[in-house]
C-alpha cells in the first residue's frame, strides 16, 4: 500500500489565519460604523443649516400658532372699528397684565404695538426729550432732590476740638403730571374698509400731535395744565445768577452777534462739571446765523455731523434744532447751552388710552386717546442762555 501525503494544516498556521480573518472583519466593521456615523453629521449639519434659513427667512406663522399678543391686537382692532368692547373685557387680565386694564374714567389701553410705535416717534423728535432726562411714573408727580449747597469741610489736628460744619441744603423741586390728549377722527365707511391699517393710522395721528405740542410746552410751556418750559423761568445775567433762574450771557450787540468770543463766552459760563455732556439748543434761524461765525483764524465754529444721523456740532459740541426756541431778536435768549439731562426733568407714566367715541361727529368716529406727562427744570446751574443784547 502507497502512503497518502499528509495535508493537514498546523494548528499554528490556522490560529493565524483566523486571527488576521477577525482582525480584516474589526477593520472593515469600524470603517462602516465611521462612515454610517459621518452621514449622520452631515444629515444633522443640513437639517441645522434648514432650521436657520427658516428662522432667518421668517416664515409665516400657522393660524394654530398664534402670538400671545394677537387675541388683544385683534380686540383692540374690534373696539377702533366697530365700537366692540366685548372681546376686550373678555381677555385674562392676569396673563396680559395691563395690556387691557380698563380706566375708570373711560377708555383702554393701547395694545404693546401701537404704544411702541408712538413712543418710538417721540424719541426721535426734536425737542428736549432727546436730550433730557426721561422717567416713568405711576403717581400724579415726580419729586427731584437737589443738593445745591457745599458740604462743610475742615482740616483737623491730633490735639484739637473739632467744629460743627456747613450743612449742605436741598431742594425738593415737584414736577406734576398733565394730560395731554388728541383728538383724530375717521369716517365709519373708512373704518369698515379691512385693507385700511387702523392701528398705523392712528398711531401716526397721535404721534404727530403729542410730538408737537410736548416740543412747545418743554420750552415756553406756563406750567399750568401742561409742562412748565425752559425759557419759562426768569433769566438773569450769568454774574449775579442765583438759584431758581437761568443765567445768561450777552452777545454785546442788539439783536445780532458780531463773532464768535460769544459763544466760546457761554461755553466756559457753565461749570466744568456739566461741560462734559453739554448740548446747543437753538431753532433753524438761529443755526443759519451760528453756522456763518468763524473764529480769529477765520474756522468756522460750526461743523456738520461726519456721518448720516450725526447731529452738527459748534465747538465741539452736539447742536439739537428745536423750532420751538426764539428767533434772533433784540434781547432774546434764542440759545440754550447745557447739560440737559441734568438740567431737565420729564416725567411720564408709560400708558396710553384711547376711548372711541361714535357719536359726538357723526358721521365720523372720535378717538380720544390721552397720556399724563410733565416736565421742568431740575438743575438751574446746568443750563445757560446766550442773549442777543448789549448786556
Amino acid at each position: 500500500m502507497t502512503d497518502q501525503p499528509n495535508t493537514e494544516v498546523p494548528r499554528e498556521d490556522l490560529a493565524h489565519e483566523v486571527k488576521q480573518a477577525v482582525s480584516e472583519f474589526v477593520s472593515h466593521f469600524k470603517g462602516f460604523k465611521d462612515d454610517v456615523t459621518l452621514k449622520l453629521q452631515q444629515n444633522e449639519e443640513r437639517m441645522t443649516m434648514l432650521d436657520r434659513k427658516t428662522h432667518i427667512t421668517a416664515r409665516p406663522h400657522l393660524a394654530a400658532s398664534e402670538t400671545e399678543t394677537a387675541p388683544h391686537q385683534k380686540a383692540f382692532d374690534a373696539y377702533l372699528r366697530s365700537g366692540d368692547e366685548t372681546a376686550l373685557r373678555g381677555l385674562d387680565l392676569e396673563a396680559k397684565a395691563l395690556s387691557t386694564a380698563v380706566n375708570t374714567d373711560g377708555g383702554f389701553l393701547v395694545d404693546p404695538v401701537t404704544s411702541d410705535t408712538v413712543k418710538s416717534v417721540l424719541t426721535s423728535t426734536a425737542s428736549l426729550r432727546a436730550v433730557a432726562s426721561v422717567v416713568s411714573v405711576e403717581a400724579t408727580s415726580y419729586d427731584v432732590l437737589i443738593d445745591h449747597g457745599e458740604l462743610g469741610a475742615g482740616w483737623a489736628t491730633e490735639t484739637g476740638s473739632l467744629t460743627e460744619t456747613a450743612t449742605p441744603q436741598i431742594d425738593r423741586i415737584t414736577i406734576a403730571l398733565h394730560e395731554l390728549s388728541a383728538l383724530p377722527k375717521a369716517s365709519q365707511r373708512l373704518l369698515d374698509d379691512s385693507a385700511f391699517d387702523l392701528e398705523s393710522w392712528l398711531a401716526g395721528r397721535i404721534a404727530e400731535k403729542f410730538a408737537r405740542s410736548e416740543a412747545a410746552a418743554f420750552i415756553n410751556g406756563d406750567g399750568i395744565d401742561k409742562p412748565m418750559g425752559m425759557m419759562t423761568h426768569p433769566a438773569v445775567d450769568n454774574d449775579s445768577w442765583t438759584w431758581g433762574n437761568l443765567g445768561y450771557v450777552a452777545t454785546g450787540v442788539d439783536g445780532g452777534i458780531s463773532g464768535g468770543d460769544a459763544i466760546v463766552d457761554l461755553v466756559y459760563a457753565l461749570g466744568a462739571e456739566y461741560r462734559a455732556n453739554a448740548t446747543f439748543v437753538m431753532n433753524s434761524k438761529t443755526a443759519g446765523v451760528v453756522r456763518k461765525l468763524k473764529d480769529a483764524d477765520g474756522r468756522f465754529l460750526w461743523s456738520d455731523g461726519l456721518a448720516a444721523g450725526e447731529p452738527a456740532r459748534l465747538m465741539g459740541y452736539p447742536v439739537l434744532v428745536a423750532e420751538d426756541m426764539p428767533d434772533v431778536a433784540s434781547d432774546s435768549c434764542s440759545i440754550a447751552f447745557g447739560d440737559f439731562a441734568a438740567g431737565y426733568t420729564i416725567a411720564e407714566r408709560p400708558d396710553l388710552r384711547v376711548l372711541r367715541d361714535p357719536f359726538s361727529a357723526k358721521p365720523h368716529v372720535l378717538f380720544y386717546a390721552s397720556k399724563r406727562v410733565g416736565g421742568d427744570v431740575s438743575d438751574f446751574a446746568a443750563i445757560k442762555l446766550l442773549k442777543f443784547a448789549t448786556s
